[in-house]
């Protein structure tokens, strides 16, 4: 096998894995008889260990996501790939921009980690191919990105919090036991919570505003331009891939992914033109859910969330 990891250091968040252990894995996948001629990690990602694995008799590539090992991952970011698998059959209306899930495998018999193999998605990263449009044109891949959300918003769910749950009655527990999450994981590499724990105040000041919000709706998590793959040969943006749903979850919709998406644009969220249909609402709740915004601690250290 050419084997290709990425060079990372000891104590690194994400490991590399062996080839033996790559073999092991899609032979379980494909048959015992399969041979592997390939395996190069991508280190475009910054939780999983990902892999371009190139398989006798398959027609193309496939890729291997491997989570961490489950004492690394925060408490914030528990099974990540089982709520992401949990999450597919809500995002049928997604249709072919999602990669198949080929095999995946939750036992730890091969590896201490969970593992999914999924088919590999047309296209080019968006992170490389929209620069070679004019920005004039940019505004194509935005809107097509606010339509892909709009139509996870749609879907609606049974309860508050993870698709794997904690399930929660309300939007303010959900917005709460986040928020805690995410103050555990600070605490727990020695970081300043205070700015976190004056949300969580304001959270519960401000329940019954929370409240208002009462039919949970799924949220994408995690969509933007890096996980996005465009066409390479229209003349404008076009989406033909997105991947990495391992943040869903039933929440309020107004939050999902502003931050990301109005950055990427350059300004405001209006400006995006993503803003959702919503309940009619009050600006205080909008101020008040706005919680993920206010710690800097970590590089997109309140995407714990539930709305985020």
């Amino acid at each position: 096998m050419d084997f290709r990891p990425v060079t990372r250091a000891r104590g690194a968040f994400q490991q590399s894995v062996t080839p033996e252990e790559i073999e092991t894995i899609c032979r379980r996948a494909f048959g015992t008889n399969t041979k592997v001629t390939s395996a190069t990690e991508l280190g475009t990602g910054m939780y999983n260990t990902t892999y371009r694995v190139t398989v006798v008799g398959q027609e193309r590539g496939v890729i291997l996501r491997i989570a961490p090992e489950p004492e690394r991952q925060f408490t914030s970011e528990r099974a990540l790939m089982r709520n992401e698998y949990a999450s597919l059959p809500y995002l049928a209306a997604l249709g072919p921009l999602l990669p198949r899930v080929l095999a995946a495998d939750f036992t730890h018999e091969i590896l201490g980690r969970d593992h999914m193999v999924q088919s590999f998605l047309d296209g080019i990263p968006a992170t490389e191919h929209l620069r070679t449009y004019p920005r004039s044109v940019w505004p194509v891949y935005y809107r097509q990105l606010g339509e892909i959300a709009r139509r996870v918003h749609d879907v609606r769910g049974p309860a508050f919090g993870p698709i794997t749950g904690p399930a929660y009655g309300s939007w303010s527990e959900a917005v709460v036991a986040s928020l805690e999450a995410i103050t555990t994981d600070l605490e727990g590499v020695g970081l300043d919570t205070s700015d976190v724990r004056k949300v969580i105040t304001a959270a519960h000041h401000h329940q019954d505003v929370l409240d208002e919000i009462t039919e949970p709706r799924m949220l994408v998590g995690d969509l933007w331009l890096p996980n996005t793959q465009l066409d390479h040969q229209a003349p404008e943006p076009v989406i033909t891939g997105a991947y990495d749903f391992d943040r869903t979850c039933w929440g309020f919709p107004v939050k999902s992914a502003c931050r990301d998406l109005a950055v990427a644009c350059g300004g405001t969220v209006q400006r995006c033109r993503l803003r959702p249909r919503r309940p009619a609402t009050c600006g205080r709740t909008r101020r008040i859910t706005r919680g993920r915004a206010v710690s800097g601690r970590r590089v997109r250290g309140c995407r714990g969330i539930p709305a985020a």
